[in-house]
């Protein structure tokens, strides 16, 4: 079911994880940006885009996690849009011989035998400081930062006030940064992303994350100072206080916790060697 969080801007989330469909409106058709999970879902959101009376005539990834980067073929042969890098991983994956397996491995094994990847990942990437989304629509602004993934970006669609966020902005999983094991620093990384994300918020009324409930209003400012607050607990070594996580977290999110602590065990480690080679 397709729930509208503004003038021409609908919503479509996933049953397992939350995962938020955006789909944005314009008299020659639809921008549907990151669509659920399943086949079933998929065909789901397809049949209610049906319904609205316009085909859809561009899509967008907003990062390469495999949940992001999923289509169908009821959604037809439009352009499916991403940062250059977002591309450039998923071309990448795409190129190894055993890609479907590397891909099918990342999958949550309750819809492993459900998730489509015959279309999986397969972006164009938008050269370096496009700012906006090529299509004949509302302007979709692009926001590209280094926050959770390579190549991740968020929306803003700036006619309609709303902040697609990718993931980040969330109200049901903690900030999850970029693997530790690399030469960058995944902590400043978040900070700058959520920096970023910041500059535009005096202009947004509601934020759509990649997973959880819109939030509108005071909440999106909310929901960056509660991001920023929980990567300075990381980063210094602080139990952060935060509902995402430990006993107040939300019924059946409990794992989430389990990520933290994988954070939070992964940033010792590094910064233990780094102390020791320095």
């Amino acid at each position: 079911m397709l729930t509208q969080v503004a003038e021409g801007v609908l919503v479509h989330q996933s049953e397992l994880l939350r995962n938020n469909a955006v789909v944005v409106q314009s008299p020659a058709g639809v921008l549907l940006v990151d669509p659920r999970l399943t086949g079933g879902e998929m065909t789901c959101l397809a049949n209610d885009i049906r319904e609205l009376g316009r085909p859809v005539v561009a899509g967008f990834a907003t990062h390469p996690d495999w949940d992001h980067v999923l289509w169908h073929a009821d959604f037809g042969a439009a352009p499916r849009y991403g940062t250059v890098r977002c591309a450039d991983l998923m071309r990448d994956l795409r190129s190894k011989a055993d890609w479907r397996a590397r891909a099918a491995g990342g999958l949550p094994p309750e819809i492993a035998d459900e998730v489509p990847l015959d279309l999986f990942g397969l972006i164009t990437g938008l050269p370096a400081g496009t700012a906006r989304i090529p299509w004949d629509g509302p302007h979709v602004r692009i926001i590209e930062h280094p926050a959770h993934a390579p190549g991740h970006a968020a929306l803003l669609i700036e006619e309609r006030g709303v902040l697609v966020a990718g993931d980040t902005l969330s109200d049901v999983f903690i900030p999850m940064l970029d693997d530790f094991t690399g030469t960058n620093d995944p902590v400043e990384e978040y900070l700058v992303g959520l920096r970023l994300l910041e500059s535009v918020a005096g202009g947004v009324d509601a934020v759509v994350p990649g997973h959880g409930s819109v939030g509108v209003a005071d909440q999106v400012r909310a929901r960056i100072r509660q991001d920023r607050a929980y990567v300075h607990a990381l980063r210094d070594g602080r139990v952060p206080d935060d509902p995402r996580i430990g006993p107040s977290a939300r019924p059946g999110w409990e794992w989430v916790s389990d990520i933290h602590e994988g954070q939070a065990r992964s940033l010792a480690e590094r910064n233990g060697r780094d102390t020791t080679s320095g």
